[in-house]
């Protein structure tokens, strides 16, 4: 049985293949059109998944949309109307956008598929974030938590789901609380994402890095702009924002009055801690900015903790499954089993909207027609690989100089060679991953012993802003020495780059370049099963060094998706200062190229 699941039409777009329950295929559609966030219609990743599996969409037994449009279009219509004639703007575009494309997506996908109309299925978005983490998770009961911006009309839920893999336990969700708009967390993270000068939908991680080089100093006035329940529910002070009735502005003139100028968003991030020779008015604003960052960060981790708090007591379960864009949070997820009763979690690494694909198909294999499960998500390589012929097949075309590697332990040597030689390494192996992170099948890397690689690898490689954090990877039989792991130590978050934990205090002068400056960092641990030639990479790193952590960051430029083909790599590789690039067992050194 081939069951599709489809996201797209708002942002990041994506499709996955189920067959018989396993997933088997999965990719944002942004791999593909090399268009970032890409919201269109995921043609090419539907693509990609049959090609797959080797079928046509004549083969499928059933189509699945990660939401339903009509109660997305009902929300739109009844959210503007009762703004009029403020909301007259968000509403004329919204009508032209759903009327032209979005209200007849039924009729879209029946015909782009060629399915007849039985076929195709609609779930709830906030059912799809919570299918994609529980019945991606190794566990047969769990408390569930979703939160993002907004589906429907739900922005969080909380609940509990069960399903054994043996049969015996019959495999059910239920939702039993909800946030609905306009009240909602993630909106309220976005509006700050965007005073700070970034982009929604974006830019929300860089004000996770930008919060560590302040102090939440405006927490008070943070909390003027929402009510906190006991339980994580929050209520928005709507009086602050617009998001609600206006296209352009998620806040208003009264939020900017209550934090002070908004930043510009070309304007250079530094402070006193980053830059102690450039005490000038710049810094100080810049310390106020990242105060504020510092501050919406704690509010938003304080609500996540008192949701997740609520979820343990309302279902009893010791463990929790969590999904939607705010579960993409690696700091406030790092504090959950400190401070709850919860003693393990599951995040499905494709937490976004995109992942909502995954969750659909999911909800309709094991809820809708009952089947067992069987399927646990222990990586996330299910994009598209590229064969040996490939690549010697563009390198050749090109007449781009390479060395052919055969044996595994020269071409890991070859590769530790140059990060401890100070060069950076982009590493292209297999089937790209599935989510946001690069976990080492398209990964930038290089040595974390050499503090000035957060800036070569920021500046001279990314293109983007200095204050950026790295990721470390290690192995996770040593992450424990390393990293106070906590609760968090052999489970698959980490292994999922979902979680920021301390660094040790002893170790953080070992690898300055991956420890923020609070000493923490979001780190990714590998288990050779998982990976074989990332481990074993890792691995000699630390036998030649000493520190079997490296340096990782996703092989893309700044503001372009991450790298998909040789092609999309070579060309990253060749405009950065990367020194070596490794596609599959083909070595190219950049001394080696000419022009």
């Amino acid at each position: 049985m081939y069951i599709l699941g489809i996201s797209c039409y708002y942002h990041d777009a994506a499709a996955c293949l189920l067959k018989d329950g396993e997933l088997i295929a999965a990719a944002a559609e942004e791999r593909f059109s090399r268009k970032k966030h890409d919201s269109g219609f995921p043609k090419r990743a539907i693509d990609f998944c049959l090609e797959e599996a080797g079928i046509t969409s004549n083969e499928l037994d059933y189509a699945v949309f990660y939401e339903k449009p009509l109660l997305k279009f009902e929300r739109i219509l009844m959210s503007t109307l009762g703004m009029y004639p403020q909301a007259i703007e968000v509403f004329r575009e919204s009508m032209i956008t759903w009327f032209n494309e979005k209200l007849w997506i039924k009729s879209e996908l029946l015909d782009k598929l060629k399915l007849s109309s039985d076929k195709l299925l609609f779930t709830e978005h906030h059912m799809s974030h919570a299918a994609s983490a529980f019945f991606a998770s190794p566990y047969e009961e769990a408390a569930v938590l979703t939160i993002d911006g907004v589906g429907e009309w739900t922005t969080a839920t909380v609940g509990h789901a069960a399903g054994s893999f043996d049969g015996t336990v019959e495999n059910k969700i239920q939702l039993h609380n909800e946030v609905r708009f306009p009240h909602s967390l993630g909106l309220l993270y976005s509006a700050f994402t965007a005073y700070l000068g970034f982009e929604v939908n974006e830019g929300e991680y860089k004000v996770m890095g930008m919060a560590p080089f302040g102090e939440p100093r405006y927490l008070d006035k943070v909390y003027q702009t929402f009510d906190l329940g006991n339980d994580g529910s929050l209520r928005l002070n709507m009086d602050y924002f617009s998001f609600h009735h206006s296209a352009r502005r998620t806040y208003n003139r009264k939020f900017v009055d209550l934090f002070g100028p908004e930043r510009n968003k070309e304007s250079e991030f530094f402070t006193s801690m980053t830059h102690p020779d450039r005490a000038e008015d710049a810094a100080r604003e810049n310390e106020r900015f990242a105060d504020i960052a510092a501050s919406i960060q704690v509010a938003t981790e304080e609500t996540i903790i008192r949701m997740a708090r609520y979820a343990h007591e309302s279902t009893g379960s010791k463990r929790l499954v969590m999904a939607g864009g705010v579960a993409l949070n690696s700091v406030a997820n790092g504090r959950i089993l400190d401070e709850t009763p919860f003693e393990e979690m599951y995040i499905q690494p494709e937490a976004g909207d995109a992942g909502g694909a995954l969750g659909a198909a999911l909800y309709v294999y094991h809820v809708l027609l009952g089947k067992p499960r069987k399927f646990v998500m222990e990586n996330v390589y299910y994009g598209k690989s590229y064969e040996e012929n490939q690549i010697r097949g563009f390198l050749d075309a090109e007449g781009i100089p390479y060395t052919y590697v055969e044996d595994d332990d020269i071409l890991l040597n070859r590769t530790v060679e140059t990060m401890v030689g100070g060069g950076v390494v982009g590493w292209f192996q297999g089937r790209f991953e599935w989510g946001p992170r690069a976990l080492g099948h398209r990964s930038i890397l290089a040595d974390p012993r050499r503090a000035e690689m957060k800036e070569i690898v920021n500046l001279k490689i990314k293109f983007r802003e200095p204050f950026r954090p790295f990721a470390p990877v290690v192995t996770e039989e040593r992450a424990p020495e390393f990293f106070d792991m906590g609760k968090y130590e052999g489970q698959e978050s980490p292994r999922f780059m979902l979680v920021v934990r301390p660094i040790l205090e002893e170790k953080r002068s070992m690898i300055p370049a991956v420890t923020h400056v609070n000493g923490g960092g979001r780190l990714q641990s590998v288990r050779r099963s998982d990976n074989p030639w990332y481990y074993g990479l890792i691995e000699k790193f630390g036998q030649a060094t000493g520190v079997p952590v490296l340096l990782n960051t996703s092989f893309n430029l700044r503001g372009e998706p991450i790298v998909t083909t040789p092609q999309n790599a070579f060309s990253t590789f060749h405009k950065g200062a990367l020194e070596l690039l490794v596609m599959d067992r083909f070595m190219i050194y950049k001394d080696q190229i000419k022009g």
